[in-house]
């Protein structure tokens, strides 16, 4: 009886694929959230830029405006990146679209 009090039970090992940090197998350590140590910082609501300027039409051949949703390789950037709504994200993506059709705005970026 004295030797199985003395005896710890083994713990499972962590997965081969991850390491296992501070916070057990697998875990995001005491500063991840739900965690002991909460949240580092507070992220702020990303808030449409259309909708608090009021704007209201976009227009493909504005390229100024149109190029600070594109990224450097090309691609629409995200709406859940750029903070966007819904229904200007989609009018948003439409005049890029437009834009490149007519030689405004590039496909794909130089290589």
């Amino acid at each position: 009886m004295a030797d199985e009090a003395t005896t710890t039970p083994s713990r499972p090992e962590a997965p081969a694929g991850r390491p296992s940090g501070p916070g057990g197998p697998g875990g995001r350590g005491p500063g991840g959230p739900g965690g002991p140590g909460g949240r580092k910082f507070f992220r702020r609501k990303k808030v449409c830029k259309f909708c608090t300027e009021k704007i209201d039409a976009i227009s493909y051949r504005d390229v100024r405006l149109l190029q600070g949703f594109v990224a450097e390789r090309g691609k629409i950037v995200p709406r859940r990146l750029t903070g966007v709504c819904t229904t200007h994200q989609r009018r948003l993506s439409k005049a890029i679209k437009q834009a490149r059709n007519i030689a405004l705005l590039p496909f794909a970026a130089r290589f």
